[in-house]
């Protein structure tokens, strides 16, 4: 009986300080955002949802996969356009993991890998359009990226969710020459804006003109308003002023 009782503390012991702790390594708490790969012996065998999951220790790991979406920077890139224009582009890819068992299971970074082809999609891309339709229709470039990126992480359970062209980046001459253009085009613009503003200046002057003449004394109004500004300031000048109808009696006489 003392042999026993000697074997079961023993035992007891054991399972206390080994077999307790065995136990508890098997307890794994998944997050919200999280999914669960177990593999058992090696080979994938199921998927586990948030909260508290048992797994056997040992025989059994898990491996979690993070399903939210996540934005990765694309580096910048020297790409020649299609009118061999040299310029610095760079992008954000936005991914999220549909499904987590493709993500680990077909590739070995999902995360590198997404990057590294939406950086060659990017080069693919710019390089077959031209610059000013690189700057101009920058939504419809990042849309394009999308699609190509998009079709081909399908097969790594990876859906992207957006890509966006962010920083287009010239050479210093091409910089210079566009800064030049645009300063020509203001100066165009301002001459065009001054011209149409003494055509509609000119416009109105000669219908205050027009009204004036066919208006009984409007002239000589006017002539005496012009008058009785110029007498406020001091001048050696001396004026002559003649009736404002002398040029229809001119023309009477002429007749």
């Amino acid at each position: 009986m003392e042999v026993l009782a000697g074997l079961f503390s023993f035992g007891l012991i054991l399972f206390v300080f080994i077999g307790i702790p065995i136990l508890l390594s098997g307890i794994r708490i998944v997050q919200q955002y999280d999914r669960g790969l177990v593999f058992t012996l090696g080979k994938f065998t199921s998927i586990r949802n948030p909260g508290l999951n048992i797994i056997i220790p040992i025989i059994q790991t898990m491996k979690k996969v993070d399903v939210r979406s996540t934005p990765v920077d694309v580096p910048k890139q020297e790409v020649i356009t299609k009118d061999n224009v040299t310029v610095g582009v760079d992008a954000v890819v936005y991914f999220r993991v549909i499904d987590p068992a493709k993500a680990i299971l077909e590739t070995t970074n999902y995360t590198y890998a997404t990057a590294q082809f939406a950086q060659a999609a990017l080069r693919d891309v710019v390089g077959n359009v031209e610059l000013d339709e690189l700057l101009s229709k920058r939504e419809e470039i990042s849309l394009q990226i999308k699609q190509i990126v998009d079709a081909e992480t399908d097969k790594w359970g990876i859906d992207v969710e957006n890509v966006k062209v962010q920083n287009i980046e010239l050479p210093q001459d091409m910089k210079r020459a566009m800064a030049k253009q645009a300063e020509a085009e203001r100066e165009r613009r301002a001459v065009i804006i001054n011209a149409e503003g003494e055509k509609a200046a000119a416009q109105q002057v000669a219908e205050a003109a027009e009204m004036l003449t066919k208006m009984p004394g409007g002239v000589t109004i006017r002539t005496l308003q012009t008058l009785e500004k110029i007498s406020v300031e001091p001048s050696q000048k001396t004026v002559f002023v003649l009736p404002a109808d002398i040029v229809d009696i001119v023309k009477q006489f002429k007749k």
